[in-house]
């Protein structure tokens, strides 16, 4: 289970809770713009309340079942960030995916590589996961970097990719990064 973890003296990275879902509503409308070359589509109930509270709770079902762990970056009472690491596979891939996302207003502080740390930090150490897998887009260029003190390992699809042609909604070219617990 993850335990509260403080990023800085005023940043924390905890599990995001039902409570969470006005704030995080909030955090979604005011990332709008930021978000949109990023995410998918998303339609208008996605940033109400009460998706965000039954979409928390859907989470919290999987973190019960040991699926995956919802998690907030919160500054005081605001959500600067959601990171998720969700499809833990057990048996011989001891795997989980992640994804996550920033406040606009709070980029190029390092709490999203620090969070990322943190995250890989608690699979390896708690949940025993050989394997943290994020992907990105490919003109993406923040995200493929990998947390100082991780070693990352840039997937053999990451320049199939492009002759491929994979793309997603948006029509941007996806690739997958690894980063490896040590």
């Amino acid at each position: 289970m993850f335990e509260t973890r403080s990023i800085t003296p005023d940043v924390t990275l905890r599990i995001v809770q039902p409570g969470d879902a006005a704030v995080l509503a909030e955090a979604y409308r005011r990332n709008r713009e930021h978000l949109a070359p990023w995410e998918p589509l998303r339609d208008e109930e996605f940033f109400s309340e009460r998706f965000q509270r039954e979409d928390i709770e859907r989470r919290l079902i999987a973190t019960a079942a040991g699926e995956g762990y919802p998690l907030a970056l919160v500054d005081g009472t605001e959500i600067i960030g959601r990171f998720d690491l969700a499809a833990i596979s057990r048996g011989p891939f001891q795997s989980a995916g992640l994804g996550y996302w920033a406040d606009r207003n709070h980029l190029g502080r390092g709490l999203a590589p620090a969070a990322v740390g943190a995250i890989v930090a608690e699979a390896r150490e708690t949940l025993r996961l050989h394997r943290t897998e994020a992907s990105t887009l490919v003109h993406n260029t923040a995200s493929p970097q990998p947390p100082p003190g991780h070693p990352a390992q840039l997937a053999p699809e990451v320049a199939a990719a492009h002759h491929r042609g994979r793309r997603n909604h948006r029509g941007r070219t996806v690739t997958g990064a690894s980063i490896l617990p040590a």
